[in-house]
Formats: C-alpha cells, structure tokens, sequence
C-alpha cells in the first residue's frame, strides 16, 4: 500500500521548513553522502505511531504577487496541493491572521482535500491562545495551535492529521496490476513513450519543457496482461528558474514512485546521464522500486560498434550507487525496441517478488564467508549465524550475526553480490538488516 502524502502548505516566513525539520529529523536537509541523493530534501518519511506517511515542504505562497520566483512558488505549492492525501496549512500567530491566509484558505477550500489548520510560533497556550481563535474566521476549521521550534502541540496535529489516512483495509491491493512511473527530467519523451505504446495521443506533448500538466494514470494491455503507466511530466515552465523547476519535479516524482512497482527513469540520448537523472534515479533507489534506465531518442544517435557499451559505462558511473538497474535503449519516435520494455518490467517485478527458501540462502552464504574471511577487529572476528529473507519488494534479508559493529559495509555489499550471482535478482534493490545475537559465540 503508497504511503499517504502530507503537504505542509502557507505564506513565506510561517516557519514550514522548521516544521518540516521538526517532523523529518532535525538534519534532514543534510543527507548521506550517497551519489545521486538530493542534498536539498524538499520530502521525507515520518512515522507517527502506527502511520508512516510522506512528508512535503512547499515554498510559500504569495497569492497575487508578480513576482516571478513567488510566482512560481505558487505553482509548486499547487504542485503539492494537486498530489497530497492531507494538507497542514501553517500560519503564524505572531504576525496575526493576514489578507493573504485569507486567499490561500481560499485555494484549499477549493481543492476539496482534507485541511488542517495549524497555528505557528505559539510559545505560551496562556499567552497566545485568544490570538489563535482569531483564525477561526478562515473557515476551515479548528485551529492547532503548536510551536514548530519548541515541539509543542505536535502530536495533537499530527493526530488531526491522521485521523484522514486511509484505514488498513487492503482495498487499495486488489489492482493487482503492476504500475510503473515513468520518471525523469522535462523534455526527454515520458509522454512520447505512452502515446506510442497506447497508440493514442494522450498527453499533449510539445518540445516546451515541461507542457504536461498533470500526473496521468494510463492503463495498457500488452500480451494479454494489464499495465498501469503513471506520467510524471513536470509543470509547464514559466521561465528558467532551475532550482524550482527541480522541486516541482522532485514533487511529482516522489509521488508517482510511492506509487509505483517499477520505475522507468527516461534519459536523453542527446544529452547524456546528468546529475539531475542521478536526483531522479536516487528516489526511486531510496523507496527500494524495481528501476529501469531507458535512454530514448535512440534513433537520434550516430553509433558505432562502441556506442551502446560507452553509453552503458557512463550510466553505471553516474549512477553508481544502483548496479543492479536495467537498461534500454528505446526511441519513443520510432517504437525501437519499446516492447522490450514490458518484458523487461515482466523481468524486474518477478525479482522484485522473488523469494529465497532459507536453506538456500544459507548455504550460499557459508559458502561466501569460506571464500572470503568475515572481518574482524582487535582480534575478534565476525561471526554469521543465520540468513533469512523476511519480505518482497524489495527483496529484505535479516543476518543474525554476533557483533553489528564488525559487519563492515564492504562486507555486506560481498554477501549482496554473491546473493545477485546466484539468484539473479536484475533491476531490484536489496535490503540489508544486520541483527545481533548475543551469547551465542
């Protein structure tokens, strides 16, 4: 089941980002150094009791302004308004209700999704409360109030919030069609790629960056078997501000992957892997989707008998941090190997569901720590005692070892390369979770 997605949504200065720092942890923009994972994260997970959901910061929006970055924050803000489940409207009791709360309440109430209100900066309930029922005038319901940097009235919010989350009753898993989300930057053929598969003109498509609108589910049947395809193209471009224009499509992206099984991450050939392919590639990574790389606009290339092993190698070096994503070399222009996409997914979700009896799985890791000694540190040695895989999608493993601190990083990146030998397991992540057992030497 996708996690349900919370858009923190309000004027600029309300203190979203440090509401957003609250509920994600407090370094969230500063992430681990892994090739290919935004530095600037404008989403994290939270998990509040027994709820995990999708957290989104929003720029803050100026209703009226002409301004072109405001502007476009209010199209972002849009953005997460159009994906979100539940949307916290953040004010500010200091600076008191503004003409401009009035307006944003106004695009909320539109938008027909659960709001709930949230009163920002409130230090003291006795000395702030009577500038809180002021708020009420909104009309969007009862205020909240909290303190984002004092961590008051948190948890009172967030039950509010919950209160909208679907309820666990696995209606959601009857499709159980395979979704794949067609990712990646503006202009390089998402939507081409749907219209030839459908053979219809879906989505309008145009060479202004950015021209479709909204995110488009698309049901394709190939083979006798059904498919749902989710368009992630990006907002239409105003103008050029790049660092917004990424967070739009960072938005949409990370909501289109939670829902997906396979992520399909759609490269220019004419262009080559760029950075940004490796922001877009490292959500799907992080969620632990099936991923396949498809380089289109194939047939605009001049190639030798070299081409297609350059263009491999470079892909693998930028996004070195997920060997195990296919790759496709596709023309949505022409149809040039697109069927070999459904196989490919076929291929991927088969993986992704894939499940290892642990008997197996325990030789094969007897077998590796005989071929190469477990690491040990001031004369005490790695020991692992049992493998077992505990669920899908990805593919989790637990190893019960004896001390968490010797399982090197190297060394589980050994085991998950013996494990890909002998089972396969192409265009899937795997997950690793070490666990102790004491007293068991």
């Amino acid at each position: 089941m996708s996690k349900p997605i919370v858009a923190i949504v309000g004027r600029p200065n309300v203190g979203k980002s440090t509401l957003f720092n609250a509920l994600a942890g407090e370094n969230i923009s500063i992430v681990k150094d892994t090739p290919g994972v935004t530095r600037d994260r404008i989403y994290a997970d939270v998990t509040w009791l027994d709820h995990i959901f999708t957290l989104i910061d929003t720029g803050g929006i100026e209703p009226d302004s002409k301004d072109i970055i405001l502007s476009q924050m209010r199209e972002q803000a849009q953005t997460a308004i159009d994906t979100a489940d539940v949307i916290i409207f953040l004010t500010d009791v200091r600076q008191g209700l503004q003409d401009a709360d009035s307006k944003v309440a106004d695009m909320l109430r539109r938008s027909g999704k659960p709001v709930i209100l949230v009163v920002n900066k409130v230090d003291s309930f006795q000395k702030y409360m009577a500038d809180v029922y002021e708020f009420y005038n909104l009309g969007i319901g009862d205020p909240v109030a909290v303190s984002a940097a004092s961590r008051l009235g948190i948890g009172d919010m967030l039950d509010a919030v919950a209160e909208y989350f679907p309820a666990h009753d696995g209606e959601e898993e009857e499709d159980g069609r395979p979704k794949i989300a067609i990712v990646g930057k503006p202009n390089v053929g998402k939507s081409s790629i749907i219209n030839k598969l459908t053979g219809e003109n879906r989505v309008i498509v145009s060479h202004i960056a950015g021209t479709t609108r909204d995110a488009i589910d698309t049901d394709i049947r190939w083979n006798k078997k059904e498919y749902v395809f989710i368009d992630t193209a990006g907002l239409r471009r105003k103008n050029k501000i790049k660092e917004e224009l990424e967070r739009y499509s960072i938005i949409r992206t990370v909501t289109a992957v939670e829902r997906a099984d396979v992520v399909v991450v759609v490269i220019d050939a004419t262009e080559g892997v760029t950075e940004q392919d490796a922001k877009i590639a490292g959500i799907a990574h992080d969620r632990g989707k099936g991923i396949i790389v498809a380089v289109n606009k194939w047939d605009a290339i001049e190639k030798n008998d070299k081409t297609i092993y350059e263009f491999s190698r470079k892909i693998r070096e930028v996004l070195s941090f997920m060997p195990y994503a296919e790759i496709l070399f596709i023309s949505a222009r022409t149809g040039q190997r697109l069927t070999r996409l459904f196989e490919t997914i076929d291929v991927v979700i088969e993986n992704q569901t894939l499940r290892i009896q642990t008997g197996v799985l325990n030789e094969i890791v007897t077998e590796a720590a005989a071929m190469q000694q477990p690491p040990s540190d001031r004369g005490r040695r790695l020991k692992i005692f049992y493998v077992t895989q505990v669920s899908v999608k990805p593919p989790t493993f637990v190893i019960f070892v004896n001390d968490k601190e010797l399982m090197h990083f190297s060394y589980t990146r050994y085991l998950e390369n013996k494990i890909r030998d002998a089972f396969g397991f192409k265009g899937t992540s795997l997950k690793f979770i070490i666990r102790e057992r004491k007293g068991q030497e």
